[in-house]
């Protein structure tokens, strides 16, 4: 009876403890197993966000920067036509121009621009098997018409994205297309910006890639219980990840669950976020091959990759602990129930009541209360018994906690797994670091670019602002951002603009101009605000794109000043031409009439003025043929501080006595090529016109310097045209007087214009400087000084002597000492105005010749073939028909070699182009003069031209 009363006491405290101790270790490992399950699932899940937040990203990225090409492009053209036509260039030259140039044009992987008419022409495409070719019938593989498809979806919804099927340029397969395409009805075609889908795919497959890669590296080392894992699989059965590497890789779909018989990938999908786990046979690594192990698999979907995350445990690793605790207390309780047995055969009459209360303290351990004593302290055998019970007892509690201390282990492992995957996390988050380096990149080349540029939201404040946009509105990187778009620009210059971002809003993309304040200096900008659209094509934000067209407005104003002056000069010298014939006619005329017909004293007092005034209308027409620039020149290499030397006496008497007249030229100056009469003839001008401004007196200053044109000053000057790099003589007149005011300094050059009084100048004084600077190859400026003194600075900028200079120099005689040797005395006289033929013809009379005449080039060169003797020719140089007095030279020199030859000009561009001995006489001109250059009295220059002048 006592041996069965003991049986009963460890019966009952094994039956007690030892199950509840197996279902809560189980328990723990099972919940361990959902545990690393749940956060690797956390961790793919991550990941897949991640990838979708780079696809957006990576769409978003793609849409913007095409429609920002097609704004660049637009730009492009914008500028070119515009630069185009100003300079003159054919229309069909400009866009040919345009369009070779946009062919050579790509970004990103070999993706380019196109451009297609509205009859579906590839107007500009980068494939010679494309560019230029007709469309219209051109289909993909499914028989959709590409080009014309487009062009009418874009000119009926506007602007956007459009995806079809084309090649690429160094392949003939038809891969899918994503392009920007835009409408410009101004110009009749659309414009096209694309990248191709499959570049997008690789991008998301390579993100996505690096997933699994980081999936794997997490996974290698996790481990659950003894020989569990986790193995990640798809929907098609293909096996992601799984520590065996005859698994790993591969496609499981044949591999059925020997429980069910189905394939055991639907199982698993089947058991997936069930919340309870597949219950199935597998082999062991240790016993491969024999599918007869317990295991149970918990399975996670991961949509969003449409993965499934499953761990996998066998049975006998999770009973593992709680059958070898168990084992350990039913060795513990047979040891006990043999010394109980023992004892009770000992010391039986002693068991009644140690019994009872070895009875209850079983009871109290078998309610979880194992700190329950026996209580019993006695030297017998009951005492041992009871010493025994509560050390079995103690012992059973030491095994509980080396259980707690095994999961608290476990824990730990569990925690070095949970570092493992964080470290996967750190990973991903070093792919982050690697985007925003990219778009570092991005925000590098914007502020490169020489244009300002800026984005702002729909709030209008500022999002991002390049290094120009900043430099201009003195802001810094991190001041601007978010900063209110009024509070950068001012309110000025806020509420200029307010209606451009009113059309923005609306969609459009506005084009204007601004000025405004940079570096102390007023600038001009060409500003774009461009709308950004967003999913619901809202306008969400603006793209606002400047760039300085001051130096374009520069040149443009520089053109049209130098167009109309040029037209002046061209109007001038037709003038003064027809002009010098017209005195050439009173002249002669009126000196045939003194020198033929005897005059009293009162009716020389009438003929005298007229003469007078005919030679100061001569006088005139040469100045305007001096800014005509077709005044003949004798050009030379004239060393400056020689000639103002010589000037100086000529400048200080007519001078005031309270003008002071200093001169100040550098040493080494270089000489210069001009005429050294004009030269000084401008100078003398300058210097008068000075003095005439400078009513109160004061210094009056000569500089004379050397100069480079690509030097700071030249640079920053500003003449009447660009200056060309080179080296120059500046010589520079200073006075103390007025000034020029504003009018003055805009019409300065134009003949006629003079702010002096009425008959105290014939405002030829400047306009003649600028013919002969200008005809001389120089630069002219005139400004108000700046250096803190009262006063007008002209600067004459003229070339120097070079040794590519021709060096011939024209002079002028009056003793003629060449002779005729003809035995003729007949003349051919070519002039197409009637009354000065006439009026030459009686002068060459009254010199003893006899004269034929000619009205034009042609005629005379028909009257040559019929002479057999000619003692010399006098012909106009300019008149109608083909032939010019030049060519009527030329044909008298070679068919009479000895015959003289006198020609008369109203003006020459040029020196003659002849290589024989001639006589220039120019017009108007008296009988003496005539007389001069006659046979017996020529001189010749070394090249056989003689000039006579009045």
């Amino acid at each position: 009876m006592l041996m069965v009363l003991i049986g009963s006491i460890f019966g009952s405290i094994y039956w007690f403890t030892v199950p509840l101790i197996k279902d809560n270790v189980f328990s723990l490992e099972l919940h361990a197993n959902r545990q690393v399950l749940n956060i690797v699932y956390d961790l793919a899940n991550r990941m897949y966000a991640s990838t979708e937040t780079y696809v957006d990203t990576t769409l978003k990225s793609h849409e913007q920067r095409l429609g920002s090409i097609l704004n660049v492009t637009e730009n492009f053209i914008e500028t070119t036509l515009d630069k185009g036509r100003k300079q003159g260039i054919p229309e069909e030259q400009i866009w040919a121009t345009i369009f070779s140039e946009l062919r050579q044009f790509n970004f990103g992987n070999n993706d380019y621009l196109w451009i297609a008419d509205y009859n579906a022409q590839l107007i500009s495409h980068p494939s010679d098997r494309f560019h230029q070719r007709d469309m219209s019938d051109f289909s993909d593989p499914t028989g959709t018409r590409i080009i014309p498809d487009i062009i009418q979806s874009v000119k009926g919804q506007g602007e956007g994205f459009y995806k079809y099927k084309w090649s690429r340029l160094d392949s003939t397969d038809v891969i899918d297309k994503y392009s920007y395409v835009r409408n410009y009805p101004e110009w009749n075609f659309v414009i096209g910006a694309g990248v191709y889908i499959e570049d997008i795919e690789q991008e998301v497959e390579a993100q996505k890639q690096q997933a699994i890669l980081e999936i794997n590296k997490a996974l290698e080392n996790v481990t659950i219980a003894q020989n569990g894992y986790l193995f990640v699989f798809d929907a098609a059965g293909n096996m992601l990840f799984h520590p065996n590497p005859n698994i790993h890789g591969i496609n499981f779909k044949r591999l059925l669950n020997p429980v069910t018989q189905n394939p055991i990938y639907l199982d698993l999908i089947q058991a997936a976020d069930s919340g309870e786990e597949l219950y199935y046979k597998w082999d062991r690594p240790d016993d491969q091959g024999q599918y007869i192990y317990e295991k149970l698999s918990l399975v996670r979907h991961l949509s969003g990759f449409d993965w499934y995350i499953s761990s996998s445990v066998y049975l006998d690793d999770l009973k593992a602990s709680s059958v070898q605790l168990s084992q350990r207390i039913m060795a513990m309780g047979l040891l006990g129930l043999i010394a109980a047995i023992g004892a009770a055969f000992l010391f039986a009459e002693w068991l009644t009541t140690p019994i009872k209360k070895l009875s209850l303290t079983a009871y109290k351990i078998s309610r979880g209360n194992l700190s329950a004593k026996t209580g019993i302290n006695r030297n017998d055998e009951i005492g041992s018994l009871a010493e025994s019970f509560d050390l079995m007892v103690d012992r059973l509690k030491d095994n509980i906690d080396t259980l707690n201390v095994r999961v608290k282990s476990r824990t730990r492992e569990l925690s070095e797994s949970n570092v493992q995957l964080l470290q996967a996390v750190d990973s991903l988050e070093k792919t982050q670091t690697e985007l925003k380096i990219v778009e570092r990149r991005q925000r590098m080349i914007l502020d490169a670019l020489p244009a300002q540029i800026a984005y702002f939201d729909s709030q209008l404040n500022i999002v991002f602002a390049n290094e120009k946009y900043r430099e201009v509105f003195h802001q810094s990187e991190g001041d601007i951002q978010g900063k209110a778009l009024v509070d950068v620009l001012g309110q000025e210059m806020y509420q200029t603009i307010c209606p451009y971002i009113d059309q923005a809003k609306k969609g459009e993309h506005p084009v204007y101009e601004y000025r405004l304040q940079y570096q102390g200096k007023e600038i001009i900008t060409r500003r774009t605000l461009i709308p950004f659209l967003d999913d619901k094509n809202e306008v969400n934000g603006f793209l606002t794109l400047s760039i300085d067209i001051t130096h374009e407005r520069e040149a443009e104003r520089r053109m049209a000043e130098a167009s109309k002056m040029k037209a002046v000069g061209q109007m001038s010298g037709g003038l003064a031409h027809d002009f010098n014939n017209l005195l050439s006619i009173i002249l002669g005329n009126l000196m045939q009439l003194q020198n033929h017909y005897s005059m009293d004293g009162g009716q020389l007092a009438y003929l005298t003025p007229a003469i007078r005034a005919t030679r100061r209308g001569a006088d005139m027409t040469k100045r305007l043929l001096a800014f005509a620039r077709k005044q003949p020149l004798q050009p030379s290499s004239v060393k400056p501080e020689t000639l103002i030397g010589e000037l100086i006496d000529l400048l200080v008497a007519p001078l005031p006595e309270n003008i002071r007249l200093h001169t100040q030229i550098h040493s080494n100056v270089p000489n210069v090529y001009v005429d050294a009469a004009q030269l000084e003839d401008t100078l003398v001008n300058l210097v008068l016109n000075s003095a005439d401004a400078m009513p109160n007196g004061g210094e009056l200053r000569l500089l004379v310097t050397s100069i480079q044109a690509d030097s700071t000053c030249i640079l920053k000057a500003t003449f009447d045209e660009t200056v060309e790099p080179g080296t120059y003589v500046m010589i520079s007149v200073l006075d103390e007087g007025t000034g020029f005011s504003e009018e003055a300094l805009s019409k300065a050059y134009e003949p006629f214009f003079t702010t002096k009084s009425v008959g105290a100048g014939s405002g030829l004084g400047l306009s003649m400087v600028y013919g002969f600077v200008k005809q001389s190859k120089g630069y002219l400026r005139i400004q108000n000084r700046h250096d803190n003194s009262l006063g007008a600075r002209v600067d004459l900028l003229l070339p120097i002597t070079t040794d590519h200079t021709d060096h011939k120099v024209i002079t002028e005689s009056v003793d003629n000492t060449l002779t005729h040797s003809s035995d003729t005395n007949l003349v051919l006289l070519v002039e197409d105005n009637a009354d000065l033929r006439k009026l030459v013809r009686q002068q060459l009379m009254d010199s003893d010749y006899s004269v034929i005449e000619a009205g034009n080039g042609d005629e005379a060169l028909a009257m040559l073939t019929g002479l057999e003797q000619l003692a010399g020719v006098v012909s106009d140089v300019v008149m109608p028909g083909e032939a010019d007095g030049y060519q009527v030279a030329s044909a008298v020199n070679v068919c009479h070699p000895q015959a003289f030859i006198i020609l008369m000009t109203g003006y020459t561009e040029s020196e003659p182009p002849v290589d024989f001995n001639i006589s220039l006489l120019h017009k108007p001109f008296d009988p003496q003069a005539l007389r001069r250059v006659l046979p017996n009295r020529m001189n010749k220059n070394n090249n056989g031209v003689v000039y006579e002048r009045i």
